[in-house]
């Protein structure tokens, strides 16, 4: 996929003559208790029909088990535990936005004009995140169907990721008809860059590294190394350049002359884009398209940012692009639930949760240890 990229108890063994001595050997057979003259035998029910070795320990009457009896009070506790955890859970998570969020309350608990910040930090990519076409129109359709909200901030900091979903998210942004500023942060790069270039104003740092317009596709040649260590792939293929891509061999002149037409017209969209969102002209961004960054210094005085500013000087722009001058900030994102938070709502019963582990613990058996 072509990027716009910048840049996981052991059971004891037999004792051996040599670690402890020779083992004692019980009789094959021992000899059969004998009782007094005189005295008439009787056989104990059940009892063995041997007498031990001498020497040897006494042998215990085998008590009955009652592992059944613990195995269905563990089983109704569990039941019990899930049920309970799984009310809480349910509880919890039902009082809380999946998006948005002013002090802990969603986008619908705002009272007063606000500006929306979205933090798009990572790889540009198909995750379901703010960093990938899809989660960015989710929180931005939230912002634009929320009146109170007049303006949205996205903070960037990426240094590009997948062509295709910088072009989907460049769109959205596009498109979003109330007011949007960009906050660049460490790095706005590549794809991520091409998405900032659609917005109404660029905010960056003295030292943000940004732009590196251009595209890229790696395909690695892996026959050298394989003919060294004896490996013969063998691919077989409905055409003759299908396997070009797989890295088993060089790539012919003509699959390398085909794949740079690919990258050059992939590019070609990366370059209007920005030659639109900045009103340049395609000229004045193909001199700037090196694939190297600028500094927020150079980029400014090139025209691929506007200023040097901070998060807050993004937020007071779009409050002044939206004709707003008394309002609060609010941040759009996803939350998520992890394993952690299944453990901070069980926490609240902690004496029963460490009861029934301790439980769980003394009936694992030897395999277990």
């Amino acid at each position: 996929m072509p990027t716009d990229d910048n840049y996981w108890g052991n059971p004891q063994a037999p004792t051996s003559p040599s670690q402890g001595g020779a083992a004692q050997q019980a009789a094959p057979f021992a000899q059969a208790a004998t009782a007094p003259p005189g005295t008439t035998q009787q056989a104990a029910p059940y009892a063995s029909a041997f007498a031990p070795a001498p020497g040897a320990p006494a042998m215990q009457p085998q008590q009955k088990g009652h592992g059944w009896i613990i195995a269905i009070v563990v089983v109704v506790a569990l039941l019990v535990f899930a049920l309970a955890a799984m009310k809480s859970c349910s509880d919890s998570i039902s009082s809380m936005s999946s998006l948005g969020t002013v002090g802990g309350s969603s986008l619908d608990a705002l009272n007063e004009d606000a500006i929306a910040i979205i933090d798009i930090a990572g790889t540009i990519q198909y995750d379901g995140s703010a960093c990938s076409p899809e989660g960015l129109k989710e929180l931005l359709d939230e912002a634009e169907e929320d009146d109170y909200v007049k303006g949205v901030v996205l903070r960037v900091d990426s240094g590009g990721g997948t062509a295709t979903a910088g072009e989907e998210m460049a769109a959205y942004v596009r498109d979003f008809s109330k007011p949007i500023v960009v906050s660049s942060a460490s790095i706005n790069a590549s794809a991520a860059y091409e998405i900032s270039s659609q917005a109404d104003y660029i905010f960056v740092a003295k030292s943000t590294e940004i732009g590196a317009i251009g595209t890229a596709m790696q395909l690695t040649d892996l026959s050298g190394l394989l003919e060294k260590i004896g490996v013969n792939m063998e691919t077989i293929v409905s055409a003759d350049e299908k396997d070009s891509s797989y890295g088993y061999r060089p790539l012919t002149d003509e699959e390398r002359a085909y794949y740079q037409g690919m990258i050059d017209q992939i590019n070609q969209v990366f370059l209007e884009n920005v030659a639109e969102g900045r009103s340049m002209t395609l000229d004045q961004v193909k001199e700037l398209a090196t694939g190297m960054p600028f500094t927020g210094i150079t980029a400014v005085e090139n025209g691929l940012a506007d200023e040097i500013g901070t998060r807050e000087d993004a937020v007071e722009k779009a409050a002044e692009l939206a004709g707003v001058s008394d309002y609060t900030t609010t941040d759009l994102y996803f939350s998520s639930y992890d394993i952690s938070d299944l453990a901070y709502l069980f926490s609240e019963d902690q004496s029963k949760y460490e009861t029934l582990l301790g439980l769980l613990s003394e009936n694992q058996g030897p395999r277990f240890k």
